[in-house]
């Protein structure tokens, strides 16, 4: 919405209402020819100002609330008042009403106007209870989005953590096996490790044995004669 438009057709409209709202009286004061021609200016001035506030209507789309609902209430009056201007100036142009006009359209008008102004008033709450009744909808179905999203994040966690569990289980089997097989290792080597003490033991008695042997043959060859 443009403020700056908005007010200048605020400003045209009140221009336009100072215009038309002195014609019934003029009209009033005037016969014949004169009088037609206050009507016809009377009756373009109205349509120029009815076409001001449904300008003033489409710039109020998109306002916040707070700025639109009572604005919306006062183009209701204007038009209104436009109403209101157009019934007296049928009456001071019809023949026969000029003379009681002044005295009989307050009493018609006063009633009027308090009709209509509890009507507005009544139009008015009954927009800012809608209105009103339309926030706490969206509250509420922010909440419930919010409240499915926080479900959905839940959900997504504990699925997470369940496929955390599972790569756990199979780590844990994994070191149990890895365990079971060191162990298997370590009884290897050290079966591997008593046979290589008894092959150095069994090497060792070999060659002490050659060499007893080595030194009776020496023996027997250079010092027995």
């Amino acid at each position: 919405m443009s403020t700056e438009e908005f007010e200048k057709l605020h400003e045209m409209y009140r221009s336009l209402y100072e215009e038309v709202k002195l014609m019934p009286e003029r009209a009033q004061r005037c016969q014949g020819e004169e009088r037609k021609r206050i009507v016809r200016d009377f009756d373009e001035c109205v349509s120029e100002a009815e076409e001001v506030l449904q300008g003033m209507e489409q710039e109020l789309f998109g306002a916040p609330s707070s700025f639109r609902t009572p604005m919306s209430t006062k183009i209701r009056l204007y038009r209104r008042d436009l109403a209101k201007l157009q019934r007296e100036i049928r009456l001071s142009a019809t023949p026969g009403f000029s003379s009681h006009i002044g005295d009989g359209r307050q009493g018609i008008y006063a009633n009027q106007n308090d009709q209509s102004t509890h009507l507005q008033s009544q139009r008015a709450l009954l927009i800012q209870g809608t209105e009103s009744l339309n926030n706490a909808s969206k509250s509420i179905e922010r909440s419930q989005r919010i409240a499915a999203e926080t479900d959905q994040i839940g959900t997504d966690i504990i699925e997470e953590l369940g496929e955390q569990r599972e790569q756990l289980d199979r780590t844990r089997d994994r070191l149990v096996h890895t365990g079971e097989n060191l162990s298997r290792s370590r009884k290897i080597l050290r079966a591997m490790s008593r046979r290589l003490v008894t092959n150095k033991l069994l090497l060792s008695v070999i060659i002490i044995m050659e060499l007893a042997i080595l030194a009776g043959v020496v023996y027997l060859k250079f010092f027995r004669k």
